[in-house]
């Protein structure tokens, strides 16, 4: 957005805050967090209009202020740089508004969360109007991310089988399109690959010892490339 590079990787958080004009090409699946605004513990919450009046120390004052005018709160907000979480402890601040991924930070300051806000991740960003060439630079950098991305939450299957089960074996595993079988060495039997979603994997699996798979080896990918 400032110029100084056309294609780049930031968390969405950080996006939304600076408000620059850049495109989100694409999610990248990692880099998990919440925004979100905290209280301290021993605090009643009777919704979001406790904030009304409140000073709430935050790294994301143009995030804040745009949620707090949706909600039609008038709040003092504070900027700070770095450990926000303690701001309410040390009397800068009534609560706060941060990153929250697992929430730990917010219990060992005593603060609980009240409200999530925005829900962040790692993200492409390319400047608008690339040129042709950086265009097709970003569309490669696409496609190889995607390839990774596919392969998330996916496992490898192979097995051996009798010969008389492939049909069941098929109706089991779908696989992309569908699984691939060969012959092996030893006459009824043969090999079968295939791709399951790891949620799904032992009750796959189950399935498969109760029509005779044998040998079943679970490989992990890298990519799948459609």
């Amino acid at each position: 957005a400032m110029g100084a590079a056309d294609i780049g990787i930031v968390g969405y958080n950080e996006v939304a805050e600076k408000g620059q004009k850049v495109d989100v090409v694409q999610k990248l699946g990692f880099g998990a967090c919440r925004i979100s605004l905290a209280i301290p513990k021993a605090e009643e919450y009777p919704g979001v209009r406790w904030f009304a009046g409140k000073r709430v120390a935050t790294s994301y004052p143009r995030i804040l202020a745009e949620y707090f005018g949706r909600e039609g709160i008038c709040a003092d907000i504070h900027e700070i740089a770095g450990s926000v979480e303690i701001a309410p402890a040390v009397g800068m601040a009534d609560a706060i508004f941060d990153i929250v991924s697992s929430g730990g930070t917010l219990v060992s300051n005593g603060l609980r969360e009240v409200e999530k806000v925005l829900f962040s991740e790692a993200v492409l960003v390319a400047t608008p109007g690339l040129p042709a060439e950086k265009k097709t630079l970003l569309d490669q950098l696409m496609f190889r991310f995607g390839a990774a991305l596919e392969s998330r939450g996916m496992k490898y299957l192979l097995m051996n089988l009798p010969s008389e089960s492939v049909e069941r074996a098929i109706e089991i595993l779908p696989a992309m399109r569908s699984p691939t079988v060969m012959p092996l060495a030893q006459t009824g039997w043969c090999s079968l690959h295939s791709v399951v979603r790891e949620g799904e994997l032992w009750d796959k699996v189950e399935q498969l010892k109760a029509i005779g798979a044998e040998g079943i080896l679970v490989l992990a990918l890298e990519k799948i490339i459609k």
